[in-house]
């Protein structure tokens, strides 16, 4: 099977290299036999790739420890569950992950039927396909799955213990999904350059791809910051790890740049800053991949001793080089076709939202790249700790939430004073209520009662706003308002899937909130039936358990809950020591609720039988899991296909041509629109 599969990534190199070269010359020459030879040539690469992936997953499957890949992350005693997600477990495996999902999502865009975007594909596929050359390059050099030991282990070494949550098999591959998926709307732009189709038919083109790998990267961070609180022992669940904060980079300025693209679509403005958003989120997408496997940052997620680094950076050079440099080459056919017209209105807002995504971006990076700078120039390689991540970020993201509750109810273009009185009253009344409330109900740290106020004005907002779009349709309808309320949610999915995506990030920051600024932590050592007691819980130390089994050594111990003297049930920490990591691993256990978590860890203990434990009690945390499933449900609203009314290009001819209409119409000297449909007529 090594074979097939080696053979297999060799012919897709070649079938890339054919597919990038043939869409080339051509589309450039006019000869479409050879643009369709092109696209056979992508599904070719997505079928010998998906030929290699299965050969390693047969391999793993039949236990072929002859290859080096299959010996390091799998063992015979391993589940099936686990030894599925071998595949990316380890660097080698985890690229060829990475060029299946390339070729897939390649294959995908040259079969899809479209409306709009046609002449865009075959440049765009160029660019997937030379972006797919580099990393079958890799897997052929310097990373090959398929490389063969001299000798056949009778075992093979198995996972890593840290790796056996099943977090496992959900985390890598959506933010593998993510980090590919990006490539798509950067490939489609790069394609809207060199082709001077700079309307907004790329846009159009790619705005489900960029919500897709948005949402296939809020689900990898989602799952990575759950994983890492059950399974590391530390109590947190986000430690500005580096390879946390390079998933976190292309999630911020993809974000911003999915706001970004409405204020296109809808003004025509920001053309050039779409540009670079879509070009910096596509390289940070790289860089996280870089950084995983470069070994110049210290993480536990990162793979050791690997010589992949310089190649990665030469890429990401020559992607930033080249991109940036044909920006500015055919900046001038983007200038925008209206200007804001006023600090109050919805393009400000989303204007001043993208500025503190970047923002936020920026000094992410920072910190990410800090050790380095040091290091090349005082020879000392600093460390940023999460406290400045904490500092600088909080009232960035705290801002952005902010900005998420303004954006519901402001108008475009400007808005009065009197409509801002008339939509923010109610909410800003209610909040201000909620934060009073809080202070009467024992809330002091005035940082947490501005950030819950905050987040209950933002709610409210929201909620105000679906109700009042909820009640106009169910008079002009006759419906009953749950009728009303999912009718009007059809009609217009990506509006009220963002919303939602809004309700859920309010729910995480109520949980980050909570957790920041009102954990409580204790440590005790205790002998059988003695008791400690944190915040309002008495637990109570009762035993502790010993087992061997073939590849582990497992303690825990039992510890009951009680609360006002009312027993809540048992606890069970535990530690383990993997024979063939010689490694000793915590399991946690957490009694949650809405309220709040009890979270035990076993720390260690004595032949006298004195055992040490550390006891947190983190509240709200629950409510960051509620609010990411919320998140990624109005992603998936947004995503979900429309009704289609009129073909897309009506559409968007419709959309400049009645924007061009009102602009003039206002009268006001202010406005310079000329749009695209008045262009192509003149």
């Amino acid at each position: 099977m090594a074979d097939i599969g080696y053979i297999a990534l060799l012919l897709a190199l070649v079938a890339s290299l054919y597919s990038a070269t043939a869409f080339v010359f051509g589309k450039r020459r006019n000869i479409p036999a050879l643009v369709d030879s092109a696209r056979n040539g992508v599904v070719a690469v997505c079928g010998l790739v998906s030929i290699a992936v299965l050969a390693l997953l047969y391999a793993i499957l039949t236990h072929d420890f002859q290859i080096e890949y299959v010996a390091s992350y799998t063992a015979r005693d391993m589940s099936l569950t686990y030894l599925l997600s071998a595949i990316w477990a380890g660097n080698d495996g985890s690229l060829l992950f990475w060029a299946w999902l390339l070729a897939l999502f390649g294959m995908i865009v040259v079969l899809q039927r479209r409306d709009v975007g046609r002449e865009l594909v075959p440049y765009a596929s160029t660019i997937v396909m030379v972006t797919e050359v580099f990393f079958l390059f890799l897997l052929l050099s310097v990373a090959n799955p398929f490389h063969k030991l001299s000798f056949l282990p009778a075992d093979g070494r198995g996972l890593n213990p840290l790796l056996e949550n099943p977090g496992m098999l959900f985390h890598p591959p959506n933010l593998l999904g993510g980090y590919v998926g990006f490539t798509i709307p950067f490939a489609f732009a790069m394609s809207a350059l060199l082709t001077r189709r700079l309307g907004d038919e790329w846009i159009v083109s790619i705005r489900r791809w960029t919500l897709v790998s948005w949402l296939l990267l809020s689900i990898g961070n989602i799952i990575g910051a759950w994983w890492a609180y059950v399974e590391l022992g530390w109590g947190g669940y986000w430690a500005w790890d580096p390879v946390e904060n390079a998933s976190l980079l292309p999630w911020l300025t993809g974000t911003a740049f999915l706001h970004s693209i409405m204020m296109q679509r809808r003004r025509g403005i920001l053309k050039k800053w779409n540009m670079v958003l879509v070009i910096i989120t596509f390289s940070l997408s790289i860089f996280g991949t870089f950084l995983t496997r470069s070994g110049i940052l210290s993480s536990v997620h990162t793979f050791a001793d690997t010589t992949l680094g310089p190649f990665f950076l030469v890429f990401i050079g020559v992607t930033l080089f080249s991109s940036l440099g044909l920006l500015y080459y055919r900046s001038e056919l983007l200038n925008s076709e209206a200007e804001m017209e006023s600090l109050v209105s919805r393009e400000s807002t989303f204007l001043m939202n993208n500025l503190f995504l970047v923002g936020a971006a920026f000094a992410v990076f920072l910190g990410e790249i800090f050790p380095l700078i040091s290091e090349a120039v005082r020879g000392v390689k600093i460390t940023v700790g999460a406290p400045f991540y904490n500092q600088v970020n909080g009232p960035i993201f705290l801002a952005i939430i902010f900005l998420a509750g303004v954006c519901a109810l402001i108008g475009w273009r400007r808005s009065s004073v009197s409509n801002l009185m008339r939509n923010f009253l109610w909410p800003l009344a209610i909040a201000l209520v909620i934060g009073s409330a809080l202070i009467i109900l024992g809330v002091r740290q005035p940082y947490a009662v501005f950030a819950f106020t905050v987040c209950a004005f933002v709610l409210t907002t929201i909620l105000y706003e679906w109700f009042r779009g909820t009640r106009a349709r169910r008079r002009m309808r006759g419906d009953n308002y749950l009728k009303a309320f999912f009718g009007l949610l059809g009609a217009n999915r990506p509006r009220y899937g963002g919303y939602t995506v809004h309700i859920g990030l309010v729910l995480i920051a109520i949980g980050v909130i909570g957790s920041s600024f009102y954990n409580v932590e204790k440590e005790a050592t205790l002998l059988p039936g003695e008791s400690m007691s944190i915040k309002n819980y008495t637990l109570t130390y009762e035993n502790k358990d010993t087992f061997q089994t073939e590849t582990r050594q497992v303690d825990s111990a039992t510890l009951s809950v009680f609360n006002g003297g009312k027993l809540l049930g048992k606890i069970v920490p535990s530690k383990y020591y993997s024979v063939s990591y010689e490694q000793s691993v915590t399991e946690v256990a957490i009694r949650s609720t809405p309220a709040e978590d009890l979270y035990a860890i076993l720390i260690g203990w004595d032949d006298a039988g004195a055992t040490s434990f550390k006891i947190l009690v983190n509240p709200l945390v629950s409510w960051i899991w509620i609010g990411g499933i919320v998140l990624v449900l109005g992603g998936l609203i947004a995503f979900w296909p429309e009704r289609r009314k009129l073909p897309v290009e009506i559409r968007v001819e419709a959309r400049e041509t009645v924007g061009s209409v009102s602009n003039k119409k206002s009268g006001n000297g202010i406005n310079k629109v000329r749009s695209s449909s008045e262009a192509r007529r003149g």
